[in-house]
């Protein structure tokens, strides 16, 4: 083929942009129309599962290929980045050996370096920069469990970072020596209304199963340039140390169990699962109520705060259990679901004076994301974080959030625009995707089938109140359910997947769902929507927001 000939394929792809339409020309002249959210609300579609399929599958053994461990002792693994500030770069990794039995006894983290090597060439680092390293230990009070104390974590922030630029790196002891292989990433673009990520994936529940193992294939083919991991990462705790496997239903498995126990090799398993992904891609966390892990003396979540580092000094949050980053021209506001919520509370008077001191000209896309969804048209979890909802949701609308992405229920769903369980052209996209892989199976019930309406007492939150309400206008006026699909759900589909956000500009961002069964189908997608901004109608004017 000759060079014109492989510049006019390029060249067919063609994005015709109007007021309620985005056309894509192809190949050949086919067209293929992908909805915007201006031309909704959309009349409600579900999509059954597909009984040809299995609901879930087995959880991975340790000695799995992609889950043991392949260094010896002092060199790093378990590899991952993410964003410190738009110039900066956390890197973490793990050494030295955990230990698992009755009696456990932490490393001395002062016995290696934590140093990170870096530059633009390859084999040529031009800066060096130090870290910090810590253990953390897992203990149980109670017979038969087994304790648990990780190797040495650490974590290094690298700074002087051009934007758009690969840089090269490694990670070790120079001293011992250990360092690592060499490693490469691409840092994203300054804050800019002009200036968005490749592809920002964003995925939750992932587990670490069969399922898993294709969710993350298939996410790595769609190169992103970011991952948003919205809660319950390994499920760590769907296993008992005294049993050694998973299940897909803890209390129905261990009924016994004196705690919610955890077995924590699974975090290094999954650690080592995904450093060939999050070597080279930043991938921002945010906790699930799978990685509460209570443990002796009421402590809790101590894998997750000890494993990650995220931008909590940087924000201003000094939590890492809520923070916010920039990334282009889009600002992320992570928040926590399992620690105070209310608007007396400290993550709220943080979350009020982040969004007082946003510039919208600098990044106009505002995206959230937390682990439980507020708005959920499955039995599973069905109004379970209500009380947050009340408590944060006219804030959000407030200042205008574009897209909100949750996990938890194990299935996907899109949204219409809402506001108060009201369509509402100025209300957020909600979208969750818990539907990583994970071993407790895909979701496949809804509220509003026959029979299927949980009771009150059912999904209690693990954290928080219970705000369970019925509603007082609209087709399911007086009830708890609706009888149909709710107006403002906009598409759901019970399969495990990913999803990919690109942001075309200050007004435009195409959202594609890719369930997993597409995985070798060229081209493919389960949902598709160009997520279309509308400043001028609802923040520009002191009128008020207009309802669709």
């Amino acid at each position: 083929m000759g060079n014109c000939e492989a510049l006019k394929i390029l060249l067919v792809i063609l994005l015709i942009t109007t007021t309620t339409k985005v056309v894509l020309v192809v190949a050949g002249g086919t067209q293929q129309r992908i909805p915007t959210t201006l031309q909704g609300p959309f009349e409600p579609l579900t999509r059954r599962f597909d009984p040809s399929l299995r609901r879930g599958s087995d959880d991975l053994p340790m000695n799995h290929t992609r889950l043991k461990k392949n260094v010896t002792s002092n060199f790093p693994e378990q590899i991952a980045l993410a964003i410190s500030s738009p110039t900066s770069m956390w890197v973490s990794w793990v050494t030295g050996d955990a230990q698992i039995g009755s009696n456990v006894t932490p490393l001395d983290p002062s016995t290696v370096a934590s140093e990170v090597w870096y530059g633009k060439q390859s084999r040529k680092y031009t800066s060096k920069r130090g870290g910090n390293a810590t253990v953390y230990s897992q203990l149980y009070p109670f017979k038969g469990l087994l304790n648990y104390t990780s190797g040495i974590i650490h974590h290094v922030k690298i700074d002087g970072l051009d934007p758009g630029t690969k840089y090269y790196y490694k990670c070790g002891d120079s001293k011992i020596p250990a360092m690592s292989a060499e490693h490469v990433f691409e840092t994203l673009p300054l804050p800019s209304p002009t200036s968005y990520p490749h592809r920002i994936a964003v995925i939750g529940d992932l587990g670490l199963t069969s399922n898993s193992s294709t969710t993350v294939d298939h996410l790595i083919q769609n190169d992103p340039s970011l991952i948003l991991m919205v809660g319950d990462l390994t499920y760590a705790n769907q296993y008992l140390t005294t049993d050694g496997k998973g299940a897909s239903c803890y209390s129905c498995a261990f009924p016994d169990a004196p705690i919610r126990e955890t077995y924590q090799p699974r975090w290094d398993g999954w650690g080592r699962f995904m450093e060939p992904l999050t070597s080279r891609v930043p991938m921002m966390v945010i906790e699930g109520n799978h990685e509460i892990e209570p443990q002796v003396a009421g402590i809790a979540f101590k894998s997750y705060l000890t494993r990650f580092a995220v931008p909590s000094e940087e924000s201003g949050s000094n939590s890492n259990f809520y923070y916010s980053f920039n990334a282009g021209g889009v600002h992320f506001i992570m928040l926590g679901a399992y620690v105070d919520y209310n608007s007396t509370g400290a993550q709220y008077a943080w979350l009020k004076e982040d969004l007082h001191k946003l510039d919208r000209t600098v990044t106009p896309w505002l995206v959230a994301a937390w682990h439980p969804p507020w708005y959920n048209s499955y039995s599973s979890h069905y109004q379970e974080f209500e009380c947050m909802r009340q408590q944060m949701e006219a804030l959000l609308y407030q200042y205008g959030v574009d897209i909100v992405f949750s996990g938890h229920v194990h299935a996907y769903e899109r949204m219409n625009r809402v506001y108060n369980y009201t369509l509402d052209a100025c209300g957020p996209v909600y979208i969750t995707v818990g539907d990583g892989g994970n071993i407790e199976q895909v979701d496949v019930d809804h509220a509003d089938d026959p029979g299927k309406c949980p009771s009150a007492g059912d999904n209690l939150p693990e954290f928080g109140g219970v705000c369970h309400l019925n509603f007082t206008f609209g087709p399911a006026k007086g009830k708890f359910c609706w009888s149909k699909q709710p107006e403002w759900s906009a598409y759901r589909e019970s399969s495990f997947g990913h999803g990919i956000l690109e942001v075309v500009n200050s007004t435009y961002a195409l959202w594609t769902w890719h369930r997993n069964q597409d995985n070798y189908k060229e081209d493919s997608h389960g949902d598709h929507i160009y997520i279309v901004r509308q400043p001028e109608l609802c923040f520009d004017t002191p009128a008020p927001k207009v309802m669709f």
